[in-house]
């Protein structure tokens, strides 16, 4: 694409070019007209005049004089050295009532027929060349005088006016498109300097920019630019803090599991062999977890890209997922309980955030809860809320240690936790505009709420 200001300057110098010839147009036309009227004016006065000198009461040898004298004057005229070049351009003739030519000049035309017709008309003469003509008859005396000059006198007037107009105009446009080229330069200066700032940047630099004086057009630019800026800085951090979780979080296992290791390639016997290669699959599957759970909490990342909410009927999406963690919890032992009130549950939510948020309840559950133990999952409406309780019986918790159950990787009595089931259910409900809390049952057990915008 082309420079803004390139763009700017060919839109301004093709409207003044428009413009500009649509001016000399318009200026063409009326000086036409305009000349047009006044040549006739001064056709149609001489004519007048002409008429007023030939109509002077003379005698008959008088008015021959008259005539001889015009003609011999007329004759004799010499343009190109006591006169002007357009006089052979002007001309006129006086016929008396029985078409004999009395006066004429010497550039007069020579027609056939003469013209006749009284007022302007144009007329082309034995030349070939044409005529801006006025016909006055005199009915007194019986004359009838014609007044007329060549075209190309008007035509040439014409193009000197149209030279002498036009080319200031073009001198002008190219001073006014220079001078419109800086101004541009002058008015996009902010915006250059913007730019040979990002290029200054160094291409690892995350700070915020901060130009002075900067246009008010240029502002949005900056704070968006910022935030970019910002955001990049933000999901950078996220990654690092992954980064180094996942790395400080598979150490343990990893070390664990090349222990196991050793002892399986150590072990003597056979027992010590299945018992060692017992712990290896136990840390194995403690570290698909911990892999999962950190992956799980990647994609819920705020940068990650968070898919729309839908209307779903949450009794449904809890129902098919306990579905799904029934085999499970019953190979464990464990009863599974779902509590619903009857009738729709509509909610505008996302169904795979559910879904781990519950799973992340219901496991935790069954960790804690001690062998042939009921889990009870309901869901109630409240005000303009649901709430979605899993209930155990298991040991409860320590008040003390209410708000770190939260913290990422802080595992309390499970030696198999990877500690950020809780944390996930938290990001999830704040992403939903929720909430999650925990409170020690009166019967025994835990309570784990999560709380939904209706």
């Amino acid at each position: 694409m082309t420079s803004i200001r390139r763009r700017t300057l060919t839109l301004i110098i093709g409207l003044l070019l428009v413009g500009l010839l649509l001016i000399s147009a318009l200026n063409l036309h009326d000086s036409n007209h305009e000349i047009a009227e006044v040549y006739d004016a001064q056709l149609a006065q001489n004519a007048r005049l002409l008429q007023g000198v030939m109509s002077m009461p003379l005698a008959s040898q008088d008015q021959e004089d008259l005539y001889r004298a015009f003609n011999k004057a007329l004759g004799e005229a010499m343009p190109k050295v006591d006169g002007h070049p357009y006089e052979s351009k002007v001309a006129f003739q006086v016929w008396n009532p029985k078409g004999e030519l009395l006066v004429f000049t010497a550039s007069a035309p020579s027609f056939v027929p003469a013209p006749t017709q009284p007022g302007f008309s144009n007329v082309e003469d034995l030349n070939g060349r044409q005529w801006r003509g006025f016909v006055l008859k005199d009915k007194d005396n019986g004359l009838r005088i014609w007044v007329g000059e060549r075209d190309d006198v008007r035509a040439d007037l014409v193009q000197r006016i149209v030279r002498h107009t036009l080319w200031p105009n073009v001198l002008g446009s190219l001073i006014l498109a220079a001078m419109v080229w800086l101004a541009i330069g002058w008015g996009l200066k902010p915006l250059a300097d913007m730019a040979a700032t990002l290029r200054a940047r160094h291409s690892g630099s995350l700070e915020p920019m901060q130009l002075t004086p900067l246009p008010t057009e240029l502002e949005p630019m900056q704070a968006a630019l910022n935030r970019m800026l910002a955001q990049i800085q933000e999901m950078l951090g996220r990654e690092r803090r992954f980064i180094a979780d996942a790395a400080h979080e598979m150490r343990t296992p990893l070390a664990v599991l090349r222990v196991h290791a050793q002892n399986l390639l150590e072990a003597g016997t056979e027992t010590e062999r299945r018992e060692s290669l017992a712990f290896l699959i136990a840390g194995v599957d403690r570290t698909s977890r911990l892999v999962n759970q950190l992956l799980t909490m990647a994609r819920l990342e705020p940068s990650a890209g968070q898919p729309p909410l839908q209307a779903v009927d949450l009794a449904t999406t809890v129902r098919e997922t306990l579905i799904q963690l029934t085999p499970w919890l019953l190979s464990k032992g464990l009863e599974l309980v779902f509590d619903v009130e009857d009738g729709p549950c509509p909610v505008n939510t996302d169904t795979a955030a559910i879904n781990i948020a519950l799973t992340n309840l219901v496991t935790n559950a069954a960790n804690f809860s001690p062998e042939h133990g009921v889990i009870t999952v309901g869901l109630r409406k409240n005000a303009m809320r649901f709430a979605l309780t899993v209930d155990d019986q298991g040991p409860g918790i320590d008040e003390n240690q209410r708000e770190r159950l939260f913290e990422r990787f802080y595992s309390r009595g499970n030696a198999h936790g990877a500690g950020l089931g809780l944390t996930i259910v938290q990001t999830i409900a704040q992403r939903l505009g929720g909430q999650v809390s925990l409170e020690n049952l009166a019967a025994g057990g835990l309570r784990a709420t999560l709380e939904i915008p209706a």
